[in-house]
């Protein structure tokens, strides 16, 4: 696959800048794979879809306030800090992406808030990536607290406006658990704790593993060809209550649906030639593009993706390349909303 097969028009007014005004209110589009057919329902319609015994996989990760402004020591330059990953929690060392770049040198001291926190560059990861050393005095929970009240929910640039209060928990999932991510699984935004408990009424099954989405999922891809394409490594983890829950669900032969591409990252980074799956913990940099047969999940939901994004191969790659292409031509025409924001999609047989 190239990378250029990836381009659609998408006019700006179709990205969605606020999230739907309940969360299990936005508009699903149900795609039957095998055969083309296309409906157009309300996410919470989605119950109707699933049976007894069936599972949902989820991404419990959880989105930290990852966006830091501050300024340059000497000439007060401000500095957008992006946070991407804690290196060392003792020596208070994360991995970042820093803009405007090209003025962040080894050595500089950068401050935040009125001087509450400084940190100093100690080293260059990528043209836009640093390596920060955070002075502050104090124990990590502190150091924490402090991350927090100076950070920023990280929602996409793509969004195009500023942040707004209601973001810090919109742009959260409300499974939300394990912190990491510097962005939400989208797919699962639109579950609400209404439609989660009438799933449990009917028997559906909730399968949790952690993937904490790191900036491989949105990172600009810069290869035509898509096997040449190195995916950022992103921390995994998928217990043995997870892996149980959809072992038995694929020896009963029900349905095992990824909610978001994550969490289909996740199952199909971890299988086995008995095609099951087993528990683990670490890392993983898998890319998943056309042609692919998915092997754990045969459901998946997933938001619309934006031209060229990583997210929109992986979604791809589960429906076949045509399929998904002419797909969003008629999401377009239907006005459905794209981006974390946006309407959702299901893709099944």
């Amino acid at each position: 696959m190239k990378l250029s097969q990836y381009k659609f028009a998408l006019s700006p007014d179709l990205i969605a800048k606020h999230p739907a005004v309940h969360r299990d209110e936005s508009r699903l589009l149900v795609l039957h794979r095998k055969t083309g057919k296309v409906e157009h329902k309300i996410f919470k319609d989605v119950l109707g879809y699933f049976n007894d015994g069936d599972v949902m996989v989820l991404n419990n990760t959880k989105v930290f306030p990852a966006r830091l402004y501050g300024n340059k020591e000497k000439t007060g330059a401000q500095i957008e800090i992006f946070l991407l990953r804690e290196l060392n929690r003792e020596q208070r060392l994360w991995d970042v992406l820093v803009d405007p770049a090209r003025k962040i040198r080894i050595g500089n001291k950068l401050y935040f808030g009125n001087d509450d926190l400084v940190a100093e560059v100690i080293d260059n990861t990528t043209s836009r990536g640093r390596t920060l050393r955070f002075l502050f005095d104090g124990d990590h929970e502190k150091f924490k607290k402090m991350l927090y009240k100076l950070g920023e929910t990280p929602i996409p640039r793509w969004v195009r406006r500023e942040v707004v209060p209601e973001d810090a928990e919109r742009y959260q999932t409300i499974f939300a658990k394990r912190e990491g991510a510097v962005a939400a699984p989208f797919a699962g935004l639109h579950f609400s704790r209404e439609l989660m408990k009438r799933c449990e009424i009917k028997g559906i099954n909730f399968a949790e593993i952690t993937l904490h989405l790191g900036l491989g999922s949105f990172r600009n891809i810069d290869v035509e060809d898509l096997t040449k394409h190195k995916m950022d490594s992103e921390q995994l983890e998928v217990n043995e209550e997870a892996a149980k829950v959809v072992n038995a669900a694929k020896l009963a032969k029900k349905n095992v649906c990824a909610v978001g591409v994550t969490s289909f990252r996740a199952l199909e980074a971890n299988v086995t030639t008995l095609n099951t799956i087993n528990p683990c913990s670490g890392w993983t940099n898998k890319f998943i593009f056309p042609p692919y047969e998915p092997i754990i999940p045969n459901r998946l939901i997933t938001n619309f993706h934006l031209p060229y994004s990583p997210l929109l191969m992986m979604a791809s790659s589960f429906a076949g390349y045509e399929l998904i292409m002419a797909t969003y031509q008629k999401a377009i025409k239907e006005k459905y909303r794209f981006g974390s924001y946006g309407d959702a999609m299901m893709i099944m047989d």
